[in-house]
């Protein structure tokens, strides 16, 4: 068991904020063991649809495929003006004449089938992401999280798509509070997409990952302020709990290679390295105390991606795991034959059991470096 506390070979000057002195690039080169970067999918020439596109992930896909394609259109559909207006500031059309800023909602599917008119690639990351917010509106978490995913498999249908990817989460694994529990169903809504398309219709694939370094809502944004609003601690829920970690550029080209990668109907599941939250506090802020506050209703003390029950279904390759639906007719062959194999029979990837955990040595290193 990690100790409360842990010293810092290399403590921060007092009259420095820590939060200004953490080396966010150092951290995120720490966790990116992969790059994810193969199989290359070709965007150039394609019209590519990202839901919820001014969130984190929207922002660091529209980025990546700027700077690496030249798409016909790039539209981003979400409900906010305000963000779509700032996003619009950044990446403006005289500059990126591809882009294409769409207001809608996935609860509305006419809204959505106006939106996927003549496009090839759906990138599905509108979601009701936030546990305590979905505990406490659980109907506007079905609604979006659900019937929208309802909404796009039909929709992407209905105007011919070619390809959709879900993003999904960790919490639908063996799900225990409402957003896992809607994030599970929307997964078996994508999986099962692909029998009601036919053989003719768009292909449908899930991504799930755990906690994303920086993004809004994770653990680290949260540290950091409260260690840049003068802290004198750090609340803990459990000193036992781990958590797995990727990086948004990770998750962004892990999403592009499973596009590239998908047949229709995979969990697709990244390799990527866990560890322990008060070995987090303590990296971030070596010089504060950690306080114990409990386990928050709804949270897990470990995360799951792919239970035992789906180990039966599980596929392994270099960089991936790969939960194939148990579709009649539906072959694993061409897996097979480019390197995968079955995992051991009661296989799980959790976070506490996970083989790839960021050791003392690596968070020491990137300790000195962050604070050095």
């Amino acid at each position: 068991m990690a100790p409360a506390t842990s010293p810092s070979p290399s403590a921060p000057d007092a009259a420095a904020p820590v939060a200004r002195r953490w080396d966010m690039k150092a951290f995120e080169s720490l966790i990116a063991t992969r790059d994810f970067a193969a199989p290359w999918m070709d965007l150039n020439d394609k019209v590519i649809m990202v839901t919820g596109g001014t969130g984190s992930f929207g922002h660091a896909f529209v980025e990546t495929v700027a700077r690496r394609y030249k798409p016909r259109k790039l539209i981003v559909f979400s409900r906010d003006e305000l963000k779509q207006y700032e996003m619009a500031q950044r990446f403006p059309q005289d500059r990126y004449p591809f882009m294409r800023y769409f207001i809608g909602d996935v609860r509305n599917r006419d809204r959505l089938e106006l939106a996927m008119r003549g496009v090839d690639f759906v990138i599905h990351a509108a979601a009701m992401k936030q546990v305590p917010t979905a505990e406490y509106n659980p109907f506007e978490c079905i609604h979006t999280n659900v019937l929208g995913a309802e909404n796009v498999v039909t929709a992407a249908i209905r105007q011919n798509v070619k390809r959709v990817v879900a993003l999904s989460t960790d919490k639908a694994a063996n799900p225990i509070n409402l957003y896992g529990a809607s994030k599970l169903a929307s997964d078996k809504i994508f999986v099962a997409g692909n029998n009601l398309a036919g053989a003719d219709g768009p292909r449908y694939c899930v991504v799930r990952y755990g906690n994303v370094a920086g993004s809004r809502g994770s653990v680290l944004p949260f540290f950091l302020k409260l260690i840049e609003d003068g802290t004198d601690s750090l609340p803990i829920t459990d000193q036992r709990m781990t958590r797995f970690w990727i990086t948004l550029q990770q998750g962004v080209d892990f999403v592009l290679s499973s596009l590239a990668l998908m047949r229709g109907g995979e969990i697709f599941v990244p390799k990527i390295p866990s560890m322990r939250i008060t070995e987090l506090a303590s990296l971030v802020a070596p010089d504060l105390p950690q306080r114990v506050v409990g386990i928050r209703p709804g949270e897990k003390l470990h995360e799951i991606m792919v239970p035992a029950d789906d180990g039966r279904m599980t596929l392994e390759l270099d960089d991936r795991y790969v939960i194939t639906p148990a579709f009649n007719g539906w072959s694993r062959e061409p897996y097979l034959a480019n390197g995968a194999h079955m995992v051991e029979p009661g296989f799980a990837y959790a976070s506490d059991t996970n083989p790839e955990r960021l050791d003392a040595r690596a968070l020491q290193e990137l300790l000195a470096r962050s604070f050095g």
